[in-house]
């Protein structure tokens, strides 16, 4: 299985592919898109549909996995996390890919084993699960556990574990 992870935001988008199951998965290529702020909201909203289907477009997932929404206090920031996520959203249904959400404490209870982690915790556990080299990013790390929470959760025996998740 092939899943494209996707932590959305407007200025720093995570994003990772990784193959295999949750025993044996492999990290194809993971990072962050990150837009300066000089750009506007409508232009950084293109440019995460040009990377993302750019990505789909390279690695041929099955499925994309990302982040649900969660509480935020700002008006503001709930907007501009809902519009990265719905330019997600776009380049994966665009391209046929079932979509798969997972809400945050769901993805580091899967990943750390407690779903209150700190972002440390789970780019730790992401460099240690993975066998990567180096402790990836934030927004990265983030991007590789919503894929790896996706393999757990695509093991029959582990399904159940995850009633929150939902296609979208």
């Amino acid at each position: 299985m092939r899943i494209l992870g996707i932590d959305p935001a407007i200025r720093n988008t995570g994003y990772a592919v990784l193959e295999g199951d949750y025993r044996q998965a492999r990290a194809l290529e993971y990072g962050t898109l990150s837009l300066p702020s000089k750009l506007t909201q409508s232009e950084c909203l293109l440019r995460i549909h040009e990377h993302l289907c750019e990505l789909i477009e390279r690695h041929r997932p099955d499925e994309l996995a990302i982040e649900g929404i969660i509480f935020v206090q700002s008006h503001r920031t709930a907007i501009a996390m809902g519009s990265a996520r719905g330019a997600a959203v776009l380049a994966a249904a665009r391209s046929g890919l079932r979509i798969i959400e997972y809400p945050p404490t769901c993805v580091k209870l899967a990943t750390v084993g407690k779903g209150g982690a700190l972002k440390q915790q789970v780019a730790f556990m992401m460099r240690a699960l993975l066998h990567l080299c180096e402790t990836p990013a934030p927004d990265a790390a983030d991007a590789l556990a919503i894929a790896y929470t996706h393999l757990i959760a695509a093991d029959p025996a582990r399904a159940h574990l995850f009633r929150d998740s939902r296609y979208i």
